[in-house]
């Protein structure tokens, strides 16, 4: 079986192809849910989700959110904003390598920084502030022989086709439904 960057090529074009012809198959809802525990601390469980309508059964992960001592909380994890920053460079590592692996692209290394500031007033309600990042910088570093114009390509399709790139770039519907018990 052929692998690039530790994927079944194979396996991932038939995906692809799958995908294309079937777009039931392509269809997921993925759940979470999260208890506040205390404080600022919470605890979020990701477990079973639904692939073209079928529910999947799958390991329950757990994690830990809180927040920094210098904002009351007791750091037992990151906090929400952290684990978006985190969440978006899991999503483009996994886009990337995708879409590497794809085109015949071996990655040797890969790692992302993120860096966000945010102004806390606008989560006190503080003045005309926003209450999360005005912008996100990341700097994506990529180790390959391929050529430099062949990755600046791969980047501009990651661009277009990571899905938490795309949510944080576009405005998305969050709907909040109110359960008073």
């Amino acid at each position: 079986m052929d692998e690039v960057n530790g994927l079944p090529t194979q396996e991932l074009n038939s995906l692809v192809k799958e995908a294309e012809q079937n777009p039931e198959a392509a269809s997921f809802t993925f759940r979470s849910v999260t208890e506040w525990t205390g404080g600022f601390s919470n605890l979020t469980r990701i477990g079973e989700f639904e692939h073209a309508g079928e529910t999947v059964d799958s390991p329950q992960f757990e994690i830990v959110g809180d927040e920094p001592e210098e904002l009351l909380g007791d750091r037992e994890g990151p906090n929400a904003v952290e684990l978006l920053l985190g969440a978006i460079g899991s999503c483009l590592s996994v886009t990337y390598a995708g879409h590497a692996t794809a085109k015949g692209i071996e990655i040797d290394d890969m790692e992302f920084e993120f860096e966000g500031a945010l102004d806390l007033r606008g989560f006190f309600g503080l003045g005309d502030v926003r209450a999360g990042y005005d912008e996100i910088d990341c700097t994506a570093h990529i180790e390959t022989e391929a050529p430099d114009e062949a990755i600046e390509e791969l980047h501009e399709e990651v661009r277009q086709t990571s899905p938490l790139y795309d949510n944080v770039t576009n405005q998305v519907d969050l709907n909040i439904n109110l359960e008073i018990e």
